[in-house]
């Protein structure tokens, strides 16, 4: 895996646990909304939607370089309009660059070897 590769990884990494926090939290603010006085919906509203935006820019990054075949990139889309599917992605993203590391390093401790 190239440097451009990983670093579009890590960025949608980064930017999919706060994006599934920001949502459950304009959930909550929805429903403190409809049953007390208390508003946040439109900053919460407006911090989701920039979480949101970053998330789906990262994406299509993240599918372009690392090359992704259609189920993977669409489940990586469909854990985005999840409440909690972020913190999956997260983890997820998260093992795919472990493995990449684990396979690098094999394939430089091969080519040592030869």
């Amino acid at each position: 895996m190239d440097i451009k590769t990983a670093t579009a990884l890590r960025r949608l990494r980064l930017v999919s646990a706060p994006e599934a926090v920001s949502f459950l939290l304009l959930l909550v603010c929805s429903v403190l909304k409809r049953t007390t006085d208390f508003n946040a919906v439109p900053v919460m509203g407006a911090v989701h939607g920039v979480l949101f935006v970053l998330y789906v820019i990262f994406w299509l990054d993240a599918w372009n370089r690392a090359r992704w075949n259609a189920r993977t990139g669409v489940l990586y889309f469909v854990l985005s309009v999840l409440p909690t599917g972020g913190f999956f992605a997260e983890r997820k993203l998260k093992r795919e660059a472990e493995d990449a590391v684990v396979a690098s390093r094999a394939f430089a401790e091969g080519a040592v070897k030869a």
